[in-house]
């Protein structure tokens, strides 16, 4: 009887817990999105953004060579010409050297003259009297000529060599430029690929410019557009420069969610921009025909074709965070993304990646800064 209540209380226990699990509500995941918001062009003409300045050319300076330098003749400031000497390693060992090679290859085409005329008086005899001359010795006098025409060659490029060494003793600038570091005294040792002098090519200035992932997608037009950036650096605030974009970025930082631009532009004669220092950079106005424009530039991972006919985005509604699919008009596809023509507005918010495994609808959560955020 016992074994029996045991029995009915675990099944009815077995049967109360099975019934609360199917009134457990399932929760609804919310699935995290990378996003942007789609930016006005007349942004471009309000905010102001931050870089850096750099020389179009830097490079450090050295050897190839190894010794002891004699003559360094620049100072930090200094103006160069390409082609100006900049230093000197004492050259002597390596005069030493070239004219050692040398000899050994004048012996060595001495050499081959002598085995060629060998190989040519037995081959003479061979053909006057064949009992006179085995094939062997032929064959031996050919064999010697060939090795000393190859240790000519090995010794040519012998010679080669320690010409070109001669040669990295010397060291020149590249280009036109101003040397801004030296990294060694005169009369030092120095090694091989050891940095002797920094030069920099400071004909233009180049700056590195910060803009909002929500106005990148307008870069294309901007650069198209020839010389629309001003820029201020901070130590001549009261001075404009006109540049253009040199280049445009393709990947956005995972902090700030700006991407970098390269600005390039002409040095002032009446100011020295100098690598390093901060400014700020704006453009003075939308391109010709960009104001007010309905056509705009997105990612590509933002649309999809679910049939051959229609493109859609996933637009995120702002208060609710669910997202709905819209059709849009697409476009040229360009460096930084593909133009829209239709079917989004400056302000919306869209999915940018992973719109394959969204559906209408959902819930998701964003992962890009707002445009305030990312301008700041």
């Amino acid at each position: 009887m016992k074994v029996l209540i045991k029995c009915f209380l675990l099944f009815f226990a077995l049967f109360a817990l099975l019934g609360c699990k199917d009134e457990i509500p399932q929760k609804e995941i919310i699935r995290p999105v990378r996003a942007m918001q789609i930016g006005d062009p007349s942004e471009f003409a309000k905010l102001w953004f931050p870089g850096q300045a750099k020389a179009t050319q830097e490079v450090d300076l050295s050897f190839r060579v190894a010794g002891p330098l004699v003559t360094l003749p620049v100072n930090v400031g200094d103006t160069v010409r390409k082609g100006q000497e900049l230093a000197r390693i004492d050259p002597r060992d390596y005069k030493v050297d070239l004219r050692s090679a040398q000899g050994q290859l004048e012996r060595a085409k001495a050499s081959l003259k002598r085995a060629e005329a060998d190989y040519e008086r037995v081959v003479r005899i061979q053909k006057q009297d064949a009992g006179a001359v085995s094939q062997a010795l032929v064959d031996s006098n050919r064999q010697k000529a060939a090795s000393n025409r190859a240790e000519i060659r090995s010794l040519q490029a012998a010679v080669d060599s320690d010409r070109d060494r001669l040669g990295y003793t010397f060291l020149k600038a590249p280009f036109d430029g101003i040397v801004t570091a030296t990294y060694v005294e005169n009369y030092e040792d120095v090694k091989a690929k050891q940095p002797i002098v920094r030069l920099i090519d400071n004909s233009q200035i180049e700056m590195i410019a910060n803009i909002p992932e929500v106005l990148i997608s307008h870069a294309d037009y901007l650069k198209e557009a020839g010389k629309v950036f001003r820029v201020r650096f901070d130590p001549f605030p009261g001075r404009e420069i006109e540049a253009q974009i040199k280049e445009i970025g393709k990947e956005a930082s995972k902090t700030t969610r700006t991407y970098p631009v390269t600005l390039i532009m002409d040095q002032p004669e009446d100011i020295k921009i100098l690598p390093g220092m901060a400014g700020n950079a704006a453009s003075t106005a939308p391109p010709s025909g960009m104001q007010g424009q309905s056509q705009m530039v997105i990612p590509e991972t933002a649309v999809f074709s679910p049939d051959e006919n229609k493109t859609y985005v996933w637009i995120i509604d702002e208060t609710s965070k669910k997202v709905s699919k819209r059709e849009v008009k697409t476009g040229d596809l360009l460096d930084s993304g593909i133009t829209v023509r239709e079917g989004i507005e400056p302000g919306e918010w869209i999915a940018t990646a992973g719109v394959h495994y969204l559906k209408e609808g959902q819930e998701v959560r964003i992962l890009s800064a707002s445009t305030e955020e990312v301008a700041k």
